[in-house]
C-alpha cells in the first residue's frame, strides 16, 4: 500500500553506437544483393530469402574490397525492423492509394478500403471490433490521450453529478482527478501525470512493483483507489525486464491458479465492481488503461479478456512502422474518449486529420501477421532466448551471471534478458562500448542520453545498485538465431575480459 507518491526520474540508458547516415539503392528486380554507400565507404548489403537485409560490410580501399566485422542486433524491445510483406504493403499503398481517404473517386475510395482492412486486422489481433480501434501517431500519443480523456471525463462527471447523492460525491466534488500508475511505466504515462501533478491539475499515485515477483500486486492498487481516483493504467509487459503483467504462462498452470498470474485481468474485475457502487453513489467511474506496447507480437493479447477499457498499441514493436492505435472499448459510447486535436473529423472525430494510408496499410499487415503467426513467432524466441542464457550461464558461470528478468513465480516476455556479469569496472555501458558486434542497450531506448545510474526500473524491482548499474538488456527478434547467440556471446566474453585486464593493469 502507498500513499500519493511523485515517481522518481528513470535513469536507465540504452548504449546506441554511431551509425554512418547513408543512402540505400534497393536492390534491382531479382537481384540478391546492393550497396549502401556514403563517399567512399560502401558496405555491401545481402537480401536474405525471408527478405532480411543482412550486411557484409565492406570498406573501399584503392579499388580493392576488406571485410569489415558485421553486426548481431539484439535490441528489438527497442525497435524492430519492418517484415519484408509490410514494405511491400507500404510500398504498394504509396503507389496505389495515394488518395484522400475522405474523397469520393476511385482513388479516395481505395485509400479508405486499405484504411478499413487495416482497422480489422489490429481489431482481430485484439479481439476487438474494428469501431475500436483508433489510428494514432504512436504509442506516446495514445497514452496521452487515455490520460487527457480520464481528466476530461471526471470534470464531465463532477458537472454531470454535481447534485448527486451520497457523502462520497461531497468528498469528490471540488476536488483534483487522481491517477494511478506503477512505479515502472514508460515515460509517455509516467510524465503526463507528474505533469499534471507540477501543475496542480491531478493527483498521482504511483505503485511501486513487488520486489518479489516484479509485478504491481493488486490488493496495493486497490488500496490506493479514492473517491476522486478517474484512471488506471497499468502496463501490460515491462520494457526492461520482461515481466508480463497479465495470463501470458510459460508451463502448464490450473484454471484455480490463472487468477494469480494476471494481475491486470483481476484488477480489471475488481475496479468492474467498485465503479457499480460508485456510480450509485454519484462518484466518477474510474477507467482502466493498458499499455501494450511490448508484448503484442510476443503472446497474445485479448482486450476482452483483460476488461480493460483502453489499450495501447504500438507498431514499431512487431515489424510495423512507427505509427500506433488505440483500442478503446466502444468509444464515445461505453467509453470515453476525448479528442486532444481538432480538424476533419477523421477517426470519427476522435483524432482528426487526414489518414497516413501507407504506415496505416503496414500496421494492418504487421498485425495480420501476428493473427497468423504468434505462437510461431513466441515459440522460436522464447527457445533463442532460452539457448542465449543457458550460454551466458555457461561463459560467466552461475555464481557471476545474476538474470535479472528471472522472478520467481512471475512470467516474462518470450524474447527478453536482463542480466548483469558481476564485478567491478563492468557498468554496462562500458560492456557494450567494447563490444565489436552487439548491438543492445542497457535498459529502455529513450533514456539512450542518460547518465550512468543504474535503471530505476531495476532498482525498483529490487535487483541491488551494484547489480544493477552492471546490467544489459538483450531482447531477441524473429530472426535471431542460435549462431547468432554464440557471436554476441563470445564479443560479450572479449569485452568483459578486456575491460578486466585493463583494470588489473
Amino acid at each position: 500500500m502507498t500513499g500519493v507518491a511523485r515517481a522518481s526520474g528513470l535513469t536507465c540508458g540504452s548504449f546506441c553506437p554511431p551509425l554512418r547516415l547513408a543512402r540505400i539503392r534497393p536492390p534491382s528486380v531479382g537481384g540478391a544483393d546492393f550497396c549502401r554507400m556514403e563517399g567512399d565507404q560502401v558496405e555491401k548489403m545481402m537480401l536474405t530469402k525471408d527478405g532480411r537485409k543482412t550486411a557484409v560490410d565492406k570498406e573501399c580501399d584503392g579499388g580493392e574490397y576488406k571485410s569489415v566485422e558485421s553486426k548481431v542486433y539484439m535490441d528489438y524491445n527497442a525497435t524492430t525492423p519492418m517484415a519484408p510483406e509490410v514494405i511491400q504493403t507500404v510500398t504498394k499503398a504509396m503507389h496505389e492509394a495515394w488518395g484522400n481517404p475522405s474523397s469520393s473517386y476511385t482513388a479516395g475510395r481505395k485509400a479508405k478500403e486499405i484504411i478499413n482492412e487495416a482497422r480489422e486486422s489490429l481489431a482481430r489481433m485484439v479481439v476487438g471490433r474494428p469501431q475500436d480501434i483508433i489510428f494514432t501517431s504512436g504509442g506516446t500519443e495514445a497514452n496521452n490521450l487515455v490520460i487527457h480523456t480520464a481528466l476530461r471525463h471526471f470534470r464531465e462527471s463532477q458537472v454531470l453529478g454535481q447534485d448527486g447523492p451520497g457523502e462520497d460525491h461531497k468528498r469528490a466534488a471540488g476536488t483534483t482527478p487522481h491517477f494511478i500508475t506503477s512505479n515502472v511505466e514508460h515515460d509517455s504515462v509516467r510524465l503526463p501525470l507528474e505533469h499534471l501533478v507540477k501543475e496542480h491539475m491531478a493527483e498521482a499515485t504511483f505503485v511501486p512493483v513487488s520486489k518479489i515477483t516484479g509485478q504491481v500486486e493488486v490488493d496495493d492498487v486497490i488500496a490506493a483507489i479514492c473517491p476522486t481516483t478517474c484512471l488506471v493504467s497499468i502496463m501490460l509487459a515491462n520494457n526492461e525486464t520482461g515481466v508480463i503483467m497479465c495470463e501470458e504462462f510459460e508451463t502448464p498452470v490450473t484454471w484455480d491458479s490463472v487468477l494469480s498470474f494476471q494481475p491486470i485481468s483481476e484488477l480489471s474485475q475488481r475496479i468492474q465492481i467498485l465503479n457499480q457502487n460508485r456510480i450509485a453513489s454519484g462518484l466518477p467511474r474510474i477507467l482502466m488503461h493498458t499499455d501494450a506496447a511490448q508484448m503484442i507480437g510476443k503472446g497474445r493479447v485479448d482486450g476482452q479478456d483483460l476488461g480493460v477499457d483502453y489499450l495501447t498499441i504500438v507498431g514499431h514493436k512487431f515489424y510495423a512502422p512507427r505509427i500506433g492505435a488505440l483500442y478503446v472499448r466502444g468509444p464515445g459510447v461505453t467509453t470515453p474518449l476525448h479528442p486532444m486535436l481538432f480538424g476533419g473529423g477523421q477517426e470519427w472525430n476522435f483524432r482528426p486529420g487526414t489518414e497516413n494510408t501507407p504506415m496505416i496499410a503496414g500496421l494492418g499487415k504487421a498485425a495480420e501477421l501476428v493473427n497468423k503467426n504468434c505462437e510461431e513467432y513466441e515459440a522460436h524466441m522464447r527457445e533463442v532466448r532460452d539457448y542465449l542464457e543457458e550460454r551466458l550461464e555457461a561463459s560467466f558461470g552461475k555464481q557471476r551471471l545474476h538474470l535479472n528478468s528471472q522472478f520467481p513465480g512471475t512470467k516474462r516476455l518470450c524474447n527478453t534478458c536482463n542480466f548483469s556479469v558481476w564485478g567491478p569496472g563492468l557498468q554496462g555501458r562500458m560492456v557494450l562500448s567494447h563490444c565489436k558486434t552487439l548491438l543492445a542497450s542497457v535498459g529502455a531506448a529513450c533514456h539512450s542520453e542518460k547518465d550512468d545510474q543504474p535503471s530505476s526500473i531495476l532498482l525498483s524491482c529490487g535487483i541491488p545498485y551494484e547489480v544493477a548499474q552492471n546490467a544489459l538488456r538483450l531482447s531477441v527478434g524473429r530472426d535471431t538465431t542460435r549462431e547468432d547467440v554464440d557471436v554476441i556471446v563470445e564479443d560479450l566474453k572479449q569485452s568483459v575480459a578486456h575491460l578486466e585486464q585493463n583494470r588489473v593493469t
